[in-house]
């Protein structure tokens, strides 16, 4: 890798990327590291749904990158877009045309919404990927409440009709917690329409929701929807989205101003980064995390097409990314040490998904399966105290 201190490049700075940047950071190694991110802030993403459902602020999930790094001397943060990434001449080229020069790099660049060709999704539907795209659809959300007050015909055209397309954790968590908000909050703030009659419709293509879960943990998600008026369309696709109305395979249309999109993401694409490409779009991987021909370039979290205990490619989740980003750091530590690299290992600690306050599933090891408020509290416990590292403000915040 050269002699004097080790450059290491990560590009992103999501959960794996943070996670990488943090290993380095502690290092008893000579390391420069620049962390390059579009934005100035890490997002919570597990908690962008509470964001949308006007349960926490922005400021509540989004943590200035800066803020994060104050005490880490070797590490720097630029602000900016890589288009291309050239690992033969070991240099990465942003969108204003300057290039960096690295000795190992670290790729952590994330995943973006995934809206498989439906048309119209990507014009008129809201994903729910990051903060920005929270904060608009909490504001959508209620500007139709304020334009079916102002004018409660509009009710009949679907004003108040709020289509969740999905029925993975995204979706089942923001229809419960939509729910919430309609029935404990906006039904008191409005006083010329009968907010009883806001709609919310989950759509998923299959028979059930949470399809990742066990059987337990998606019949008590079920239940727990229906009991809070959630409507649920199973076997379902969505064909087409337009402004006032979203079409299903079926043919039936379904009239509503708010699709919310919850269906899947895809990983990132650099503009040219001369990598190889899973058929889903990941960039391959070696079991150490190293690219196949270039082994200073690690990739970690959602863009990496990684393998778990079962063979199948590992979730685009924040703890698979997180522990990958520290992997790959370890392993960019060995090869500067002169050690071998080691394959990385995933323990899944289990799944979990809220339903709504004090309502939750978690499919945890062992086949042990939670449901209701003691499924909750773990939720709370392994998203507030191990991924954010404190507990006392978003606890407050979610009891």
């Amino acid at each position: 890798m050269g002699d004097g201190r080790l450059r290491v490049v990560v590009i992103g700075a999501g959960f794996a990327g943070l996670a990488a940047v943090k290993e380095l950071a502690h290092a008893d190694a000579d390391v420069d590291v620049m962390l390059v991110d579009r934005h100035n802030y890490n997002t919570f993403q597990p908690l962008l749904y509470q964001v949308a459902t006007a349960g926490l602020d922005a400021g509540d999930v989004g943590h200035h990158i800066r803020g994060v790094i104050r005490d880490w001397p070797r590490v720097d943060l630029l602000v900016g877009t890589v288009t291309h990434v050239d690992p033969g001449a070991r240099k990465v080229v942003l969108s204003n045309g300057d290039t960096m020069s690295y000795d190992a790099l670290v790729i952590t660049a994330g995943a973006r919404t995934n809206f498989f060709g439906v048309p119209g999704a990507q014009e008129h539907g809201l994903p729910l990927y990051t903060l920005a795209d929270a904060v608009r659809v909490r504001n959508h959300v209620l500007s139709c409440f304020e334009a079916a007050e102002a004018d409660p015909s509009l009710v009949d055209g679907g004003m108040l009709t709020f289509v969740v397309v999905g029925g993975g954790p995204t979706g089942v968590e923001t229809a419960g917690a939509m729910s919430e908000l309609f029935r404990y909050v906006i039904r008191r703030d409005f006083r010329h329409i009968d907010t009883a009659r806001a709609r919310i419709v989950l759509v998923e293509m299959t028979d059930h929701v949470l399809g990742t879960f066990r059987p337990k943990s998606r019949q008590h998600a079920r239940e727990q929807l229906e009991a809070r008026g959630v409507e649920l369309r199973f076997g379902s696709r969505v064909t087409a989205i337009e402004p006032t109305r979203v079409t299903l395979d079926s043919g039936d249309a379904i009239p509503t101003h708010t699709v919310i999109w919850a269906a899947g993401v895809q990983a990132n694409q650099l503009t040219d980064d001369a990598l190889p490409r899973t058929q889903g779009g990941r960039i391959v991987v070696n079991p150490d995390l190293s690219v196949p021909g270039h082994p200073d370039v690690f990739v970690a979290g959602d863009l990496a097409g990684a393998n778990g205990p079962d063979g199948k490619v590992l979730p685009q989740l924040a703890r698979p990314a997180m522990e990958g980003g520290r992997h790959a750091a370890i392993q960019v530590l060995r090869r500067r040490a002169g050690l071998a690299t080691l394959p990385f290992r995933y323990r899944d600690p289990g799944t979990m998904a809220t339903i709504g306050r004090r309502s939750a599933v978690a499919d945890l090891r062992l086949g042990i399966t939670l449901t209701g408020g003691v499924a909750w509290l773990a939720w709370l416990g392994l998203h507030l105290v191990e991924l954010t590292g404190g507990i006392r403000r978003r606890t407050e915040i979610l009891v």
